[in-house]
């Protein structure tokens, strides 16, 4: 990225946006599936939502009575999703988590799929699928996370906790923030545009809203950096009652910049939200964002974007790349071998050492995968800065 002066956007949506409902639905039952059966439960899970209409579908495997000979026990996973949407907030007359029609399609894994993943004799656990996976990390916040995406969920976040505290607010579920921040050499130093567009009931105005919402954004903000009065957009279109899936339609994993850095880094193409560990789609991203941020945490770069490359049914990752955007103190080179040295990059050695085969999916499906804190049941446990002194010591440093 360019060192001079410039401007830098990434956005967020709320979990009461559509494709947030979808991935908290899919995660939801994918924790339903590790909670019963953490050893052997794969899942390959899609949602879709539209006016009050609900479908799950995909494919899974689950040593419990959630799946019997192959068949899903529909009516659980039918609660499940209920379930998420009365959580988020919808009992709306177009999009209801009680009245809502339910479809469920999920059947058994493949047996094909699962032949190639699954370990047996000599063969190690395989990637659930090929595909590349890239990682992040910067010293533009204390998360090591870039500034722009962390601040637009940060926002946003703080909005959906006061709606759930205080029904009587005026706020719906669905809402989206974008923030541009104007750089100077490479760094970040306030922000030059701040939009907020949040479902509101029909009897707040837009000034109303706007100042509910206004100090959630100098909350968040560091101080000085709020943008001019006149580039503080809220509700640009004047009016947004009418949210969710009664305005617009949604499905799992259509959110991958969202839910990764903001497009401050490139992405591989694969979501995360209803997939179990074995699919590196999910797994290597999360050891990715792992490595690159215990990297700058080490002191050996400002910024690191880490690829992975994986095959389906292999157990070790086709290639390692690290790019520290020439802020690197140490051999890029190196470091790749020295990485792939103390951690173990194949879906099972990943999948142990994050300790991945948890119930700690249904957090993750709003507000961002990473920047957030590590949590004591195991979540967001990438988000651990526990390499720090192994990749020291590799280099000779204290």
């Amino acid at each position: 990225m360019s060192q001079g002066t410039y401007l830098f956007t990434s956005e967020s949506v709320s979990e009461g946006h559509p494709d947030k409902i979808c991935d908290r639905i899919s995660d939801s039952i994918l924790d339903r599936f590790m909670a019963a059966d953490p050893d052997n439960s794969r899942l390959g899970c899609e949602t879709f939502v539209t006016t009050n209409k609900i479908v799950v579908g995909g494919e899974g495997r689950c040593v419990s009575p959630l799946v019997v000979n192959g068949e899903v026990d529909v009516q659980e996973i039918e609660s499940i999703a209920r379930e998420c949407v009365r959580d988020i907030g919808y009992a709306q007359d177009n999009f209801h988590w009680e009245k809502a029609n339910v479809d469920i399609y999920l059947h058994a894994q493949s047996a094909d799929i699962a032949q190639g993943v699954d370990a047996a004799g000599n063969k190690d656990e395989g990637a659930g699928d090929q595909g590349i996976m890239f990682g992040y990390a910067c010293l533009e916040t204390a998360e090591l996370m870039p500034a722009p995406i962390q601040f637009s969920h940060e926002i946003l976040h703080s909005l959906a906790q006061a709606r759930h505290e205080d029904i009587n607010l005026g706020l719906g579920p669905d809402s989206k923030s974008q923030v541009t921040l104007l750089y100077q050499n490479g760094k970040p130093i306030r922000a030059t545009s701040v939009v907020v567009s949040t479902q509101h009931d029909a009897a707040l105005s837009q000034d109303q809203v706007r100042e509910i919402v206004r100090p959630h954004v100098l909350k968040v903000l560091p101080e000085g950096w709020m943008c001019s009065e006149d580039e503080f957009y809220v509700n640009p279109t004047g009016r947004f009652v009418i949210g969710g899936p009664d305005s617009d339609a949604g499905l799992t994993g259509r959110k991958i910049i969202v839910d990764t850095y903001g497009g401050a880094a490139p992405h591989g193409g694969g979501a995360f939200s209803g997939k179990d560990p074995s699919k590196v789609d999910r797994s290597a991203a999360y050891a990715a964002r792992y490595v690159a941020k215990n990297v700058v945490a080490a002191g050996m770069a400002e910024r690191c974007v880490i690829q992975l490359a994986y095959a389906i049914g292999v157990s070790k990752p086709l290639s390692v790349y690290i790019d520290t955007q020439g802020t690197g103190e140490v051999d890029e080179a190196q470091l790749s071998s020295v990485i792939q040295e103390i951690i173990d990059l194949s879906p099972r050695g990943i999948r142990e050492h994050l300790q991945l085969n948890k119930p700690i999916y249904a957090r993750t499906s709003a507000y961002g995968h990473f920047g957030r804190a590590p949590e004591e049941d195991g979540g967001f446990s990438w988000e651990r800065t526990d390499l720090v002194q192994s990749l020291k010591s590799a280099f000779g440093a204290s």
